[in-house]
């Protein structure tokens, strides 16, 4: 075996001994006075899901109701805007989590995607709607690596897996609100009505981030001895070795993973719609997917940390693309609920998993970094797959083309995280004291 020095095993640096004491607890207890930011940053993540559900929510009504002259293509190309900004937000935004610190990085990008959401209500015309969707993007993208990277440097490590994974059960919770308001106001007060919503993140929880929010050290600014005074924070530490390789696949299997996910949230109402359900229906099908997505949260919080989160991570990413590959063959409505709680559990599941064992295999110092690295690269997947979905309905090609790509990326995912898996065994050795973090566990 290669005896490259694991990245899961490296010696706590100053920033993380003064999270530590940020924290409170000991190293095997959760710290009690670390709960408050945890759920502020929960709170923040159940925003962000619904941020980026609810355009395909108004869809439809963006659609037939404006007057904009959009069509299946060009709302598909719409709904890609808030991805661009997204994968350009967690990319800078988690460098700037290592350099500036998390507290701050966090309620800047709140603001944001708060602003320009609330915006969306009131534009007047499909490019100024797509121009507002990609900057709020900037902030939904930068939000999920900077609050992950904060709540790793806040729990002891034994819980950092199952407290990433619950974190972000907070974007299907957010995409079920979405749904759920949706089949009250959109048909009482509009599709405008869906976007005034992200007030309340503005006014209430950004109020609570300001209060709860502890701030870690700047990360990339501090000293330490050994490795980490050698290797600065930054993407030229993270691509390169040891990490480049690891880093490229959690990057592409993040793009598939993305593609699915980010795919079936965008056009899933429409593609009910147009099955033959009407809107009501196409929602509840919606809310679905996203019941799943939570149910998968919470499913592979423990399964990740009692198997691990790679290998729960490529059986999550297998019974997405199964159930997406029965949605295919027409089964009854029955079934079709079933299977979109399945694929929701699968494909929330699989990337809840891949974002808790990169905070697993990387020192803190690159933390911040690695999450926006993966998550920012990883929104190639989400700006294609709107795009894609319009352009196979724009052909001709029918509601299952859509269903076939999106469990085709599922089934791709699940081959790279094996990748993932290999590559963790034969090139990282994992000492018995890293056991408690999951990340032996590969």
């Amino acid at each position: 075996m290669n005896h490259t020095p694991s990245v899961a095993t490296q010696q706590p640096s100053a920033p993380r001994r003064k999270a530590a004491a940020i924290s409170g607890g000991p190293a095997s207890k959760f710290p009690k006075n670390s709960a408050a930011a945890v759920l502020v940053c929960w709170l923040l993540v159940v925003f962000d899901g619904y941020d980026l559900i609810v355009y395909g929510t108004v869809q439809s009504s963006l659609i037939s109701e404006t007057g904009w002259g959009l069509s299946k293509a060009t709302a598909g190309t719409i709904g890609s805007m808030a991805f661009v900004g997204m994968m350009i937000g967690a990319i800078f935004a988690g460098r700037m989590a290592d350099s500036w610190g998390r507290r701050r990085t966090i309620l800047g990008c709140a603001i944001v995607f708060s602003i320009f959401t609330i915006l969306c209500a009131f534009a007047p015309s499909a490019p100024v709607f797509g121009v507002l969707r990609l900057l709020a993007g900037v902030g939904l993208g930068g939000l999920v690596p900077s609050a992950n990277a904060l709540v790793a440097e806040l729990v002891p490590a034994k819980w950092r897996s199952t407290i990433a994974t619950l974190i972000m059960s907070g974007v299907p919770i957010g995409g079920s609100i979405a749904a759920l308001v949706g089949i009250q106001l959109i048909p009482a007060f509009g599709w405008e009505s869906m976007f005034v919503v992200a007030v309340v993140a503005l006014l209430v929880v950004v109020p609570l981030g300001l209060k709860f929010l502890p701030e870690t050290l700047a990360l990339a600014g501090a000293t330490g001895k050994g490795q980490q005074a050698k290797e600065p924070a930054g993407f030229s530490s993270l691509l390169r070795a040891p990490y480049l390789g690891i880093s490229m696949l959690f990057a592409v299997a993040t793009i598939a993973t993305l593609f699915a996910w980010y795919g079936l949230g965008t056009w899933l109402p429409n593609l009910m719609q147009l099955a033959g359900y009407n809107l009501g229906s196409a929602l509840t099908f919606a809310l679905a997917l996203n019941l799943g997505a939570v149910a998968g949260s919470v499913i592979t919080a423990w399964a990740g940390t009692r198997f691990g989160p790679i290998p729960t991570a490529i059986a999550a990413a297998a019974v997405a693309a199964a159930a997406l590959a029965v949605l295919v063959t027409g089964p009854p409505v029955g079934v079709v609920y079933l299977m979109l709680v399945l694929a929701g559990v699968g494909t929330h599941g699989t990337q809840c998993l891949i974002i808790a064992a990169v905070a697993s295999h990387y020192p803190g110092h690159l933390r911040g970094t690695a999450l926006g690295w993966a998550l920012g690269t990883g929104r190639i997947g989400a700006v294609a797959a709107p795009q894609i979905g319009g352009l196979l309905l724009a052909a001709g090609l029918g509601v299952n083309s859509n269903f076939f790509a999106f469990a085709g990326a599922a089934a791709i995912a699940a081959f790279l995280l094996v990748a993932v898996s290999l590559k963790l065994k034969s090139n990282f050795s994992i000492s018995p004291s890293s056991s408690t973090t999951g990340a032996s566990n590969v």
